[in-house]
């Protein structure tokens, strides 16, 4: 037998129902020209992705406009806020996004100052730290690139110092646009603190800040990082809100960029903050607004809280403590305990406490009331008898009196 030949695909006959080919023979089928029509149209719009770089290179190119016009070297400053976290670099193009008029209130910075440590620690600065190393060794510090280079220096060649006198008067006037290659490296570099000494960093502007601490916090290790949070950008923020009343947008910005190394910026910032004892209201809400728009990982938030509690009390650990609080972090029961007893030291003080502390206290049992003990639910209420707000109390006592208490709910599980 021969083999059956197959059919070309010109005379294969689509199989359609009778009725469907009556219909056909009958009525002539409209061509489908609308839909080139529609491609050609969605054609001529741009893609999300690319929308988005030119409203990036828009708001850049506006941005370097209001840098350049007189009386813009300070924007407005921000406030305190609940908003979302995020650090899309588009929020960085946005200074409106966090800038508003703040407004202190005199009687509670007064209040706050009743908090306010006699005795504040001494500042010290990057200055302070390399004079000290001169003095002991009565000598220039024997300077060393890092390992990886294996090249070493006994004195800072005279055309080094040179050559960082120059990046000096470079970023003191910076504004915008490339940095000094000599700059980038420093961060590489062993001896890094005393090369940045020679830049002299309490005379960068703002900008220049701000690109320093980009490449500070992305090239340093956490302990090196958190000295250039202690020494330069702590003392920087303190003074330009000392001087200014506000806070520098680009300083703002450096305080964002520094939360990239969360943990040298709890330790190289926020706790010598509230450790000086003087703290004041402005500069508590104005970082306290960047931790509260940023993520932080819950391992680093703990250890700040635990710390934070444990510290001698100002009205500046109430604001952090809520920022806090409010991330609905679920804390381990060692920070719920450390913060119950934070709280509990003044049922017998005899000041009257601030409003902030109260507020706290409220923020406290309305986020964590389930993930205390019995015992500790009736030592809350006993305070509240003691440390009383008009408006506040009332609140506190009815989200204690209707807590879920941590003992009682393992009570149950252990009977089901």
């Amino acid at each position: 037998m021969g083999k059956t030949k197959r059919a070309k695909p010109s005379e294969v006959v689509n199989k359609v129902p009778l009725e469907q080919d009556i219909y056909n023979s009958k009525f002539t089928k409209a061509k489908e020209r609308h839909k080139l029509r529609l491609r050609q149209e969605e054609e001529q719009f741009v893609d999300s992705n690319l929308s988005k770089k030119i409203l990036s290179a828009a708001r850049e190119q506006q941005r370097e406009l209001d840098d350049a016009l007189p009386g813009s070297s300070h924007p407005k400053t921000t406030r305190l806020g609940n908003e979302d976290q995020s650090d899309s670099e588009e929020e960085d193009l946005e200074p409106d996004t966090f800038y508003e008029n703040l407004e202190i209130n005199e009687d509670d910075e007064k209040a706050m100052e009743m908090f306010m440590s006699s005795n504040p620690l001494p500042k010290r600065t990057l200055a302070d730290i390399i004079m000290e190393k001169i003095t002991e060794k009565h000598t220039e510090l024997d300077t060393h690139f890092s390992e990886a280079g294996s090249v070493q220096m006994q004195d800072l060649d005279p055309r080094v110092k040179a050559m960082y006198e120059g990046v000096r008067d470079v970023l003191r006037k910076y504004r915008s646009g490339k940095l000094p290659k000599a700059f980038k490296i420093i961060p590489s570099l062993r001896n890094w603190e005393q090369i940045l000494y020679i830049t002299d960093p309490p005379s960068w502007s703002a900008a220049a800040m701000y690109q320093g601490t980009r490449y500070f916090a992305s090239n340093l290790k956490e302990k090196m990082s958190q000295r250039f949070f202690n020494l330069v950008l702590l003392p920087r923020i303190r003074d330009d809100l000392a001087e200014y009343k506000r806070l520098n947008f680009h300083l703002y910005q450096a305080l964002r960029k520094a939360l990239y190394k969360p943990g040298g910026f709890m330790k190289g910032f926020l706790l010598p903050l509230l450790e000086s004892g003087n703290c004041t209201l402005r500069e508590a809400i104005i970082v306290g607004s960047v931790i509260a728009r940023n993520s932080i990982p819950i391992l680093h938030s703990s250890a700040a809280m635990l710390k934070i509690a444990e510290m001698d009390y100002t009205g500046a650990n109430s604001i952090f403590l809520r920022i806090f609080l409010d991330k609905k972090y679920a804390l381990p029961y060692r920070v719920v305990d450390a913060l119950v007893f934070h709280f509990l030291r003044f049922e017998r003080d005899p000041r009257e406490l601030p409003v902030l502390w109260h507020q706290a206290f409220l923020t406290f049992v309305q986020r964590y009331k389930a993930d205390i003990s019995s015992e500790q639910r009736d030592a809350l209420l006993e305070l509240l008898k003691k440390q009383n707000h008009h408006t506040i109390t009332a609140e506190i006592r009815r989200e204690l009196q209707h807590a879920k208490c941590r003992d009682a709910e393992d009570a149950n599980n252990i009977e089901d």
